[in-house]
């Protein structure tokens, strides 16, 4: 069987790395463009990208793929060295572009994407993240046959994992890339023996998970413990969570909820254990980062910051505790 592969984060990297190790034949990988990134903003590769590059494959960075797009360019010459590759199928992981019917069309087997929920529940963007901040006890990874809609293909293989109380997006996701790495070979083993069943999408239970973004950083005090401790967990690497604090904007990233009460946003306790009361009971901060710094138990941060004390109120974001 003849690949292709489409995918940008280290989730699809680890998929490539399976596929590749599986002995399949990777004609040709795709991946978004380089992207700055680091202190001095340098172009940098995707993961997959640089493991392709090492494992000596063909690499393709089109900004889009649209033939009608603004890089209708890019999107012919995808075609074109797409179909020269003679290519069995698209294995596709968090690529991070709209897939056009022209591609979704070209191979026999279609084009195959690795989506890191049970769906239909958290189709979208970031399903990790949204299953940690809804609560959820489960999630997994669906094989799906794509289609033109935002993840609604028939499902060809799926596979549950539970989420741990203590769970971040950075532990689950890298349970699920390794989940699915291990079924898109199954799944690539079956359909060449021609016994991959499609099973449709449920109508029940829909659920979308929206891409995160900095703006969700700060916290709200006001909220319920236990809702501000999962997305804590939800935004561990990612934009992280924050609060302002003598002009900084501190990141939180670990906390447990506790029986205290208070106004929101205000400090319990500030000798051994650092205590912020919530919309609804209080959390225990554990682990913090004052800008440009490190991660540190909340002993290490309350010993540099004499000031914090009971009573003061925490601000949002960047604002001045009173």
């Amino acid at each position: 069987m003849r690949l292709a592969f489409a995918g940008t984060p280290e989730f699809a990297r680890v998929a490539l790395d399976r596929l590749l190790d599986a002995g399949f034949d990777l004609a040709l990988v795709l991946s978004q463009p380089d992207r700055p990134s680091g202190r001095g903003m340098k172009l940098q590769p995707s993961p997959v990208k640089a493991l392709a590059l090492e494992r000596g494959l063909s690499v393709l960075q089109p900004q889009g793929l649209r033939l009608d797009g603004r890089f209708s360019q890019d999107a012919a010459a995808a075609r074109a060295a797409l179909q020269a590759a003679r290519i069995d199928a698209v294995v596709v992981a968090a690529y991070g572009l709209i897939l056009p019917d022209w591609l979704l069309e070209l191979p026999p087997l279609g084009c195959l994407n690795i989506h890191a929920s049970l769906l239909p529940r958290w189709r979208g963007a970031a399903p990790i993240h949204r299953a940690i901040e809804a609560g959820d006890t489960a999630t997994g990874v669906t094989i799906m046959q794509m289609d033109s809609g935002l993840d609604t293909g028939d499902m060809l293989l799926a596979e549950s994992e539970p989420i741990a109380a203590s769970d971040s997006t950075a532990s689950l996701h890298d349970r699920l890339a390794a989940l699915g790495g291990r079924m898109i070979v199954e799944a690539l083993g079956v359909a060449a023996r021609g016994g991959l069943v499609r099973t449709p999408q449920p109508r029940q239970g829909v659920s979308y998970a929206h891409k995160i973004g900095k703006a969700e950083a700060p916290i709200d005090w006001t909220q319920p413990a236990a809702v501000i401790e999962r997305r804590l967990r939800a935004f561990d690497p990612f934009p992280g969570a924050s609060f302002g604090l003598d002009g900084e904007t501190v990141k939180l990233w670990r906390a447990l909820p506790n029986g205290g009460s208070g106004a929101p946003g205000t400090v319990l306790e500030a000798d051994e254990r650092l205590v912020v009361a919530c919309g609804d009971a209080a959390l225990t901060l554990q682990q913090l980062q004052r800008p440009g710094g490190r991660r540190v138990s909340a002993y290490e941060f309350m010993a540099a910051r004499p000031a914090l004390r009971p009573g003061l109120r925490l601000a949002a974001e960047r604002g001045i505790g009173h």
